[in-house]
């Protein structure tokens, strides 16, 4: 080989160790945002799972409202 294409060569190489490199920072920088997002839906589950349980509790007492005031047959 001559100078010139090992030069390319190594030219090549160190621009695709650049790439690389910068692959694996996007690559970590994905991994923190999809953790974020999955911390996220797991607070919105809970979330829900407390609204219906509050939801489950109006049910009942406007079931127990109506059979008090005769609005529904028992």
């Amino acid at each position: 080989m001559t100078d010139d294409s090992a030069n390319l060569v190594l030219e090549h190489l160190r621009r695709i160790r650049g790439a690389v490199e910068r692959t694996e920072f996007d690559v970590a920088d994905i991994k923190t945002r999809m953790s974020s997002v999955e911390q996220h839906l797991g607070q919105v589950q809970v979330q829900l799972g407390s609204l219906n349980l509050r939801m489950d509790r109006f049910e009942e007492r406007m079931a127990r409202i109506e059979r008090r005031l005769d609005l529904v047959e028992s």
